[in-house]
């Protein structure tokens, strides 16, 4: 992970994009924001979905509308933030140490979308005095700067304590909360909420650390005695207390932390972690990573062609080895891998998006229209990312489309904030275009959206 170029598997996403996604400065921390890299992996958003969807679908939520985001952090943390949208930091996936207990912290986040408390704690803080949320403000202690974006718990310097107390008192409350729905949900899906309990005294540990060495999900999800008393009871008595996953989640949580270890770790540490002697699937991937990363492709294209024999179904294997070649410069051998991993997984919009950077990169005119169609699809489901629509601008102006490729630079502008650059590519599309057509009056709004952003 991690060259944080826009293409390859780990993407780093700008603050711009943070901001996009609706984390404001008071609820993330405008230094923090900074800090956090955001990362995308199709393999690894996919094994969260698929853990979440049967959770999302009992809670009443409809799974394709609840977004998911990585975040490059060694620290415990997870949290929801700017409406259905759930973060993990890479520290929570790593240090799980089975399914269930990532499978318990997805239950409880999802327990707080369903009850609607990022709105209410937003509330909240706007009830505040405004000499509390001023102390809050220069403090600097808004403990979404932690990275919590649904549970603002704040320490304020100098605030008056009794809104301190009351503010924590409803964040502890809504966790409460949380703990319930999610104990809930995975009863109904007839899953085992042992992993919740795991988790929570792993949290409980940390009481005995000094706060700034505690991870930021034990300070923005209180653990009281209370809270792990109340799942230990819900384990003695749930009659799914010991039913088990299905037996293909352990692999994927076996390879999602494989390859999390073999991008962010250097290769030695990798390949000192997962030797030789170990034949397991994700021991031979991280391997391969290792060896991808450290430039050495005798070795990491035998191994990912192993796996690709062994398992050619496999979308993420034929990725793997679409980017290894695409990154050293080979790209036309790299478009079949690519060509066949987007056919095995069509609906994924990062490996549609990657499979169009390629055709794009080969210069190959005949591929400019399978490159937009597949971002189009792409940014269907993923329309925040500004690289895609900086790519399809690309790809229609080598088609000599300016009305379209003008369109498309000015909803990239408008995602990072440059309403200027916004109003002038929308406006040479909304010249272009014939009126009252889908693209001139989708430049009309993008010139709407940037004069609001111009009043703020």
């Amino acid at each position: 992970m991690m060259a944080f170029d826009p293409f390859p598997r780990f993407r780093h996403l700008t603050l711009a994009l943070a901001l996009a996604l609706g984390l404001s400065s008071l609820h993330m921390g405008t230094a923090h924001a900074k800090k956090l890299g955001f990362i995308r992996d199709a393999e690894i958003e996919t094994t969260i979905r698929i853990y979440a969807t049967p959770l999302l679908r009992t809670a009443g939520l409809e799974p394709s509308a609840v977004h998911i985001h990585l975040i490059q952090d060694n620290s415990l943390n997870a949290f929801v933030a700017g409406g259905q949208r759930l973060f993990f930091h890479t520290g929570l996936l790593m240090k799980s140490a089975h399914p269930g207990q990532l499978i318990g912290v997805i239950a409880h986040e999802i327990g707080h979308i369903s009850g609607g408390h990022l709105s209410r704690t937003n509330r909240a803080m706007k009830d505040a005095s405004a000499a509390n949320i001023v102390a809050m403000v220069l403090g600097g202690l808004v403990a979404a700067g932690s990275g919590r974006g649904d549970v603002g718990m704040a320490i304020m310097l100098g605030g008056p304590q009794a809104g301190l107390r009351n503010f924590l008192r409803y964040s502890q409350t809504q966790e409460a909360s949380a703990d319930h729905a999610g104990l809930k949900f995975l009863d109904q899906v007839g899953w085992s909420s042992e992993g919740s309990l795991e988790f929570l005294r792993m949290l409980g540990k940390q009481d005995l650390l000094s706060p700034d060495r505690q991870d930021p999900y034990m300070r923005t999800h209180p653990v009281t005695r209370d809270r792990i008393h109340t799942i230990e009871e819900h384990v003695r008595t749930s009659p799914y207390a010991g039913a088990a996953f299905p037996p293909e989640f352990t692999e994927m949580h076996r390879r999602m932390r494989a390859k999390l270890f073999a991008f962010i770790q250097p290769p030695e540490v990798t390949l000192r972690r997962y030797t030789e002697a170990s034949k397991d699937i994700e021991a031979r991937y991280a391997r391969a990573i290792a060896f991808y990363r450290r430039l050495d492709l005798e070795k990491a294209l035998p191994l990912i062609d192993v796996l690709i024999a062994e398992r050619p179904g496999d979308a993420f294997f034929h990725e793997l080895k679409g980017q290894v070649l695409f990154e050293k410069g080979f790209l036309a051998q790299s478009l079949p891998s690519y060509q066949t991993a987007v056919d095995l997984m069509p609906t994924s919009a990062l490996l549609r998006a990657d499979l169009a950077k390629v055709q794009i990169e080969t210069n190959d005119p005949a591929l400019l229209d399978a490159a937009i169609e597949n971002l189009k699809a792409s940014l269907t489901s993923d329309s925040k990312v500004p690289i895609n629509w900086r790519q399809i601008a690309i790809a229609y102006g080598r088609k000599g489309d300016a009305a379209m490729s003008a369109l498309a630079l000015a909803e990239e502008a408008l995602l990072q904030g440059k309403s200027d650059i916004a109003r002038y590519q929308a406006g040479k599309a909304e010249t272009l275009l014939p009126r009252g057509s889908r693209g001139w009056l989708q430049a009309q709004d993008i010139l709407a959206a940037a004069r609001k952003s111009d009043k703020k």
